[in-house]
C-alpha cells in the first residue's frame, strides 16, 4: 500500500468516525482542533484505523499524534512495518 492510498483511507475513516465532510480533510488538519475530535473519537480513531488497516498500533504513540499528516506518515510506517 502506498502512502497515497493510506492518505486516501485515513481521510475516509477520519470522516467516517468524526462525521465530517472527507473533502474538508487536509493533512495539516488537526484532529482536535480543526475536526472536533473529542478525547473518546480519538481512541475510536485508532481503532478504527487498525481495523480498517489490518494493523496494530502503540496507543500512546497512536494518540500523540495532532493531525492528519502526521497520522498518514505514522500508519504508513506501520502498515510497512507490519505487512511489508
Amino acid at each position: 500500500m502506498n502512502k497515497a492510498e493510506v492518505e486516501q483511507k485515513v481521510k475516509e475513516i477520519t470522516a467516517d468516525v468524526l462525521n465530517v465532510d472527507v473533502a474538508k480533510i487536509t493533512p495539516r488538519s488537526t484532529f482536535t482542533g480543526d475536526l472536533g475530535a473529542e478525547s473518546i473519537q480519538s481512541i475510536q480513531l485508532v481503532a478504527a484505523y487498525e481495523e480498517g488497516f489490518d494493523i496494530e498500533m502503540d496507543e500512546d504513540e497512536a494518540l500523540s499524534v495532532k493531525n492528519v499528516g502526521d497520522a498518514i506518515e505514522f500508519i504508513h510506517k506501520v502498515v510497512q512495518a507490519q505487512h511489508g
